[in-house]
């Protein structure tokens, strides 16, 4: 580099390329897709705050003028997949930073339209929808001649995504979610984000997901595992079963071992436990057996001492855990099903945002924690550290729909004054999620027989 600080072009074998030192941007010629003369392409690798690193392509032809920009992720495939929920209340929710995998698929839920699987994109809300706005609203001259049908349904969709990118109050409010099954995609979050406005879960990925990926494993060799004893018809509680399964994080045959735990005046609870031998990925869930309940259950616990931080505590996957004193929540499905201590879990939550916020606080390239949000989560982590450490006082509510959560009680059969516990109806929402809208549980018999019979007058 020069000492006005101009590009240095170096030669490398069959590829000019070029390095600013100062960006760390690099440019190499590539083959133009659309004349195929020469183009160039540059590529900068930037770190994102509360994600990880990603890499922009830009590519230009200097021959037909044709450009091109995408965004690859930098990290290997995650573990699990994500995906992410917003409810967009103003203009300051579109200005949201976005990370989209070349394999996400983003839904504006409340349109019910989304955008397919395509090419990344490092972008906002208003950005994606405004992609969505010109790709639907550029052939609509086409359709109303080839599909006026198609041209109709399309007219007052484009015209509610016009009022979104012109900021019409009566837009407001909208649901987007970001779904990615290598967990490479992303919706920033808020430090003022509360309830169900911005959610985040989690999950396993498919073999057939895996498959799509490109990183499934031998479908033969989970087969052929040790399949346990099949002379075993019910669970021995306190007895460890091993299971053949994929793992999610490198897609090939791991153990899952599995017990049953009888937890005093609550129910039975299975605990799994995942661990590779390949590469070595290590995680634990819980699960709750049992019918499903006809209500919720909210659970609060007040911690005054550490004797109460040590309380076990059961946090199935569909809880939201909160506490108004640390100013945290935490949505169904983001830490899993969890049977430790209130201190383990508080642990748990502490690390894993930690990770998350501070790994790319102090970073030479791209975007930076701004000072005033660093502020912010250093208060959070110090109250945090303080509540684990039995300084200070606060309470704790867990919110399961299911009521398969748990505080352990230690008066029992005696009332513990410490935990309060309530209730409360469902809502339309919670069970469109947990798909209880859709289960029938009694005159499926009869449906069945009356599709069985349908069947040869259908023929």
């Amino acid at each position: 580099m020069s000492a006005d600080g101009e590009q240095v072009a170096f030669q490398k074998p069959g590829d000019l390329v070029e390095r600013n030192e100062e960006s760390g941007a690099m440019t190499m010629e590539s083959l133009c897709m659309n004349c195929h003369e020469n183009g160039r392409t540059t590529f900068l690798l930037i770190r994102i705050p509360y994600f990880r690193d990603v890499i922009l392509e830009a590519f230009e032809c200097e021959h037909c003028h044709f450009k091109n920009n995408s965004i690859k992720s930098a990290s290997q495939i995650q573990e699990k997949g994500s995906i992410y929920h917003l409810e967009v209340e103003n203009e300051a929710d579109l200005q949201r930073q976005v990370v989209r995998s070349d394999v996400s698929v983003f839904k504006l839920e409340s349109l019910g339209i989304e955008m397919p699987k395509g090419e990344g994109q490092l972008t906002t809300v208003e950005g994606v929808i405004r992609k969505i706005h010109e790709s639907l609203s550029s052939e609509q001259d086409l359709r109303k001649e080839q599909a006026p049908e198609l041209y109709e349904a399309l007219v007052p969709i484009i015209a509610k995504l016009e009022k979104i990118l012109e900021s019409d109050a009566s837009a407001f409010p909208f649901t987007i979610s970001l779904d990615d099954p290598t967990g490479n995609s992303w919706i920033a979050p808020t430090t003022s984000d509360a309830g169900h406005k911005y959610r985040r879960r989690d999950y396993l990925r498919t073999h057939e997901q895996n498959e799509e990926l490109g990183i499934a494993g031998d479908p033969n060799a989970v087969q052929n595992e040790q399949q346990g004893n099949p002379e075993d018809e019910e669970i021995v509680p306190g007895q460890v079963y091993s299971l053949p399964a994929e793992c999610p994080a490198c897609a090939k045959p791991c153990t899952v071992n599995m017990k049953q735990v009888e937890i005093p005046h609550f129910k039975e609870v299975l605990v799994f436990g995942t661990n590779c031998d390949h590469c070595g990925y290590k995680s634990s869930d819980v699960k709750t057996g049992g019918s499903v309940p006809e209500k919720g259950k909210r659970i609060t616990l007040r911690v005054e001492n550490e004797v109460d931080l040590a309380r076990d505590i059961l946090k199935s996957d569909t809880c939201a855990l909160s506490s108004e004193e640390l100013e945290v929540r935490v949505e169904p499905g983001t830490l899993g099903g969890r049977f430790t201590t209130v201190e383990g879990l508080l642990t748990e939550i502490r690390d894993q945002l930690h990770g998350q916020i501070f790994d790319f606080a102090d970073t030479s390239a791209g975007d930076s924690l701004a000072d005033s949000d660093k502020e912010k989560w250093d208060r959070f982590f110090k109250r945090l550290d303080l509540a684990i450490s039995g300084e200070l006082k606060f309470n704790i509510t867990l919110e399961d729909p299911m009521a398969s959560s748990y505080v352990q009680d230690l008066c029992a059969p005696a009332k513990d004054e410490q935990i309060t516990t309530e209730e409360y109806t469902r809502t339309e929402e919670e069970e469109e999620e947990l798909g209880l809208k859709d289960m029938k549980t009694e005159g499926y018999e009869a449906d069945a027989d009356q599709k069985e019979e349908e069947k040869p007058a259908e023929q």
